[in-house]
């Protein structure tokens, strides 16, 4: 089976705050199959580490203020490009996540509350319609 993976999800210290989310059940997902991994937010521009951002009224916005909505579309796109070449089976993704989250994202006011919504990635792969699930649901 070919999957995508969230980097962070591989270990990868891709993560806001330059660590990672390693995951053990990805890890062993990653030695029986074919894995493609993304960090959608590195590969729009963005520095690791960065300001957290969230969605606020379907824009992304950083804690400090700063519109980062264009970086994290231009990675979604290119996230986009890799799936449609790629063809992977199956897409998981970091939970909660403003590019990742498929169920739920926080609402945009960094109190922590949660929305049901996904982030800009796993909206825009499932429009295109690959399977998605969000980590949480291995």
């Amino acid at each position: 089976m070919k999957i995508m993976i969230s980097a962070c999800l591989a270990g990868r210290n891709c993560k806001y705050n330059g660590g990672n989310n390693r995951n053990e059940k990805v890890l062993e997902l990653m030695a029986e199959n074919e894995v493609i991994t993304v960090c959608p937010e590195q590969m729009g521009g963005l520095p690791t580490p960065r300001v957290p951002s969230e969605i606020r009224d379907g824009v992304v916005t950083a804690r400090d203020g700063r519109v980062v909505d264009r970086e994290f579309r231009a990675g979604a796109a290119l996230c986009l490009e890799i799936a449609l070449r790629e063809k992977p089976d199956l897409i998981i993704l970091q939970s909660r996540s403003p590019s990742c989250g498929v169920k739920q994202r926080y609402d945009g006011s960094f109190s922590g509350r949660l929305v049901d919504g996904a982030g800009v990635t796993a909206q825009l792969l499932m429009e295109k319609g690959f399977h998605c699930i969000d980590v949480e649901d291995l």
